[in-house]
């Protein structure tokens, strides 16, 4: 079932020619393990179009089976962007995808095909297509000591010290979203006040993407199918040798920022001895359902999204957005 449509919109105000002069840009969203990237590629065969990620993990080299980023056969079918940009020592900031997938936009419809930007991570989206506000710069020292503290206390004094700092911020963001607790903590303390009063005196100041008009297409699969898959998605992930890819990784890189996401954290306390590689697969697998969860809750406050209920790799999922892109191109 697909949601009432609606106009795809751009960004920016534009008379109604140049609108509908403007190429289009599908913006594939929806939950971890919702059948994205399956989607992604039969649309991209369909109506000659290119893929651009939208996610923060598969950015990084060498970090293949705990992303669930496109096997590389797949990435042979068509051209693919943002994948493997980064070391997973190196920095990659929402900031840093929207400078290099902007160009990538361009690039691609300037050689007359069609964008896809697939991915589940929203803050990457909504930098893409909005911008985001001028925030200081990270300061490793705080984070260091702030690491330090959270090990001293425990995961949730982050969240307990952004309730004091910040409360409103505080309440948007998940307790053990350790990143961006972190990050929102280092803000209020460089700037001496709210991350959440920051977001708003800066609103008008952000870069809205303009150019293109933005076709929105989401997929919401019946949560307890959803929840089956990625309890046999993590499984998978770690019988194919997950556990010895981050030993791999921390050996090179160390104890990196990019080994705390999913999967790679739970793996990390196999290696440490702490986790019995039987609880560390549950943990995984109820860290992909609450991150599942907190994905919808966010691409719900996207604009004009066509909802599809169900999976990516459904014939009749197929059907329903190619009618969508049809009836915008």
């Amino acid at each position: 079932m697909v949601a009432a449509m609606t106009p795809a919109r751009t960004t920016a105000s534009s008379s109604p020619l140049e609108e509908s002069q403007a190429p289009l840009a599908v913006l594939l969203l929806g939950p971890t393990g919702s059948g994205k990237t399956a989607l992604s590629l039969a649309l991209g065969e369909r109506f000659g179009g290119e893929i651009v990620s939208c996610d923060s993990v598969a950015v990084y080299r060498g970090m293949e089976l705990g992303t669930a980023k496109p096997t590389k056969e797949e990435r042979a079918r068509l051209p693919h962007h943002l994948i493997d940009v980064a070391d997973p020592d190196q920095p990659f900031t929402a900031g840093e995808y929207s400078r290099q997938a902007r160009p990538a936009l361009r690039e691609i419809a300037g050689r007359n095909r069609l964008p896809i930007v697939t991915g589940g991570t929203g803050l990457y989206l909504r930098a893409l297509t909005e911008g985001l506000f001028a925030a200081p710069e990270r300061q490793q020292a705080l984070r260091a000591r702030l690491q330090c503290s959270r090990q001293r206390h425990g995961d949730s004094w982050l969240h307990r010290l952004l309730q004091r700092l910040d409360p409103a911020s505080a309440e948007r963001i998940h307790a053990n979203d350790a990143a961006k607790l972190m990050r929102a903590i280092e803000v209020c303390l460089a700037l001496r006040k709210p991350l959440s009063q920051m977001l708003g005196d800066q609103e008008k100041a952000r870069d809205p993407l303009t150019g293109f008009r933005l076709l929105r297409i989401g997929l919401n699969p019946p949560r307890p199918a959803l929840y089956d898959r990625l309890n046999r998605r993590c499984a998978a992930m770690f019988s194919a040798g997950l556990v010895e890819e981050t030993r791999g990784l921390l050996h090179r890189y160390g104890p990196v920022k990019a080994l705390d996401s999913l999967g790679y954290r739970q793996a990390l306390r196999v290696l440490q001895e702490s986790c019995p590689i039987e609880e560390a697969v549950a943990a995984a697998q109820q860290g992909h359902r609450n991150y599942a969860k907190r994905q919808l809750t966010w691409f719900r406050r996207e604009p004009e999204v066509h909802w599809i209920a169900g999976f990516g790799d459904q014939p009749e999922t197929l059907r329903l957005a190619t009618e969508l892109i049809q009836n915008n191109l």
